[in-house]
């Protein structure tokens, strides 16, 4: 079931999201001092591709500088990814079969506004993808 629903996702809204996500990555690794925000780009524009049966959780290591480091993401580039969730979410809900898919969207944006200092975990508890 989570492989239908994954490819269902692909083609709905998980290509388009995670595009965003590569684009966002890009620019910030063309910037060289924003390195970092463009691997946990990287890192959720994978995630996005094949959100069903993975979750994000917060990192126990993670420090000072990755809250100042979202706190600049947030400003840049998370906001708008966030905002992109929403109305895919919404967009997706209004019709019944669409609900799992924006409810998934909503999963995504914690994550898309605070991507350093999360990783994506299988939702059975093991670690990777």
């Amino acid at each position: 079931m989570r492989t239908l629903l994954n490819v269902v996702w692909l083609v709905l809204a998980g290509f388009w999201m995670a595009l965003g996500y590569v684009v966002a990555g890009i620019i910030c690794c063309v910037l060289i001092v924003t390195i970092p925000f463009g691997v946990a780009a990287f890192r959720i524009a994978a995630f996005t591709l094949w959100p069903f049966g993975r979750t994000a959780v917060p990192k126990r290591s993670a420090g000072l500088g990755s809250m100042l480091g979202n706190i600049i993401w947030i400003i840049v580039a998370g906001w708008w990814l966030a905002l992109g969730h929403l109305v895919t979410g919404v967009l997706l809900c209004i019709s019944i079969i669409g609900i799992p898919f924006g409810i998934a969207n909503f999963k995504l944006i914690p994550i898309s506004l605070t991507p350093l200092g999360h990783e994506v975990v299988r939702s059975d508890g093991r670690s990777g993808f």
